[in-house]
């Protein structure tokens, strides 16, 4: 039996509630496995990466979709206009739980997708697996239980936990898709996988959202994005740096976030306008593909801040409330790594590889309360050390496998 996945839960809530659920994210982090599992007695099951099926879906879609049991699609990126007949057989019958989609890129980015199922559908996103996913857990970070926590009882509920320590760099490189992170044990069978992964992706999924005529162009871009992990990101100077101009530049990295690879950290504000127009900082959505793609073999300390990232991600949209995750950075430099903001309260966070820490490591944390004042909770200083302690009043600094 696959492990648990953390957004089991949220899915059945959805699918008890609208008539479609969508379920996103990049391939191979387990969507078709999820869906398969979910009641597969009951719902019919149908894959358009079967070219059987994708024929059908295009010539006959009532031929999938009708009829009174539940239906399960599984890669509808590949013929978007089906999405038109599940929204007439919705609007015919509106049934809850009536259609389980899935996809491989963010069908509300998508230019060739007209039809959103406004009202109609829910949206859930499957990230590749945490680490305590990883674990048989099918949990992610203790997020939730630090934000309905106080402070004083932060270190207690911390200490209280059973997580075991880890060597982080181990885990981004073998990031979380589940075949590398569960089933290949070396480095080399992992480098394997991800090489065909990357192939597979150029080479027959990105078509599906866009004509890429130089591919060559389009990895070397995906590789300069991976050497700028933790980085503000400059399109332009991206772009100069692979030989590519502004606007391709911008066209690429869209298609590398439509379809879950690049992810795009926005600034924090308390000014909503200005968080749309600051500059991003710039993430992967699996670590161990950017690591496969740069060559490199030992990991930077941006890499265990992508790790939380990555967790926070999975956290935040398996959520029923609304939480956003941010960085903050003023114009004199000072820099918290994360912000969290989920019910009307704010979590700063700063990551650090270190295993020790000095006091002037949390200044930018105490900056952030300061200019926030009582909406902004203790901060968490995640290291690579031992200890739980409080290395100030505001800043509790607790090794980073405690939180995820």
């Amino acid at each position: 039996m696959p492990l648990p996945r953390l957004v089991e839960k949220s899915l059945a809530e959805r699918l008890r509630v609208m008539p479609a659920v969508v379920v996103m994210g990049a391939r191979q982090t387990g969507k078709s496995t999820l869906a398969r599992e979910l009641l597969p007695e009951e719902r019919k099951f149908y894959s358009l990466d079967d070219l059987d099926v994708l024929e059908s879906a295009q010539s006959d879609p009532g031929l999938l979709i009708g009829g009174n049991r539940p239906v399960t699609l599984d890669e509808v990126q590949r013929e978007p206009s089906i999405l038109n007949a599940v929204k007439l057989e919705i609007d015919r019958k509106r049934t809850p739980g009536r259609f389980l989609l899935t996809g491989s890129a963010n069908l509300l980015l998508m230019n060739r997708i007209s039809e959103s199922l406004a009202g109609r559908a829910s949206y859930l996103t499957l990230w590749p697996m945490t680490r305590r996913e990883q674990l048989g857990e099918g949990k992610c970070g203790i997020w939730e239980d630090l934000l309905a926590t106080p402070e004083d009882k932060w270190a207690e509920l911390i200490g209280d936990g059973n997580s075991k320590p880890e060597d982080w760099r181990l885990l981004a490189s073998r990031g979380g898709f589940p075949t590398p992170a569960l089933d290949l044990a070396g480095a080399q069978e992992r480098a394997i996988w991800f090489d065909g992964y990357i192939r597979t992706y150029l080479e027959r999924d990105l078509q599906y959202l866009s004509a890429i005529e130089a591919l060559p162009d389009f990895r070397r871009l995906m590789r300069a994005a991976c050497y700028r992990i933790g980085g503000i990101l400059n399109q332009a100077d991206l772009g100069r740096d692979v030989a590519l101009s502004q606007p391709t530049a911008h066209r690429y990295l869209n298609l590398l976030e439509t379809s879950y690879m690049l992810v795009r950290l926005p600034a924090w504000s308390a000014n909503r306008t200005k968080q749309l127009v600051r500059s991003p900082k710039l993430y992967w959505g699996d670590t161990g593909v950017a690591l496969h793609l740069t060559g490199e073999d030992k990991p930077g300390g941006e890499y265990l801040e992508n790790l939380v990232l990555n967790d926070l991600l999975a956290w935040r949209d398996s959520r029923i409330e609304r939480a956003e995750v941010y960085y903050w950075r003023t114009r004199s430099g000072e820099e918290v790594d994360l912000v969290v903001e989920a019910g009307g309260q704010l979590l700063p966070i700063e990551i650090k590889s270190a295993s020790r820490l000095r006091l002037s490591d949390t200044k930018s944390l105490r900056s952030f309360r300061a200019e926030y004042g009582d909406k902004a909770r203790a901060s968490l200083l995640l290291y690579t050390g031992k200890e739980t302690d409080w290395i100030a009043p505001d800043v509790l600094a607790v090794p980073w496998w405690r939180v995820i």
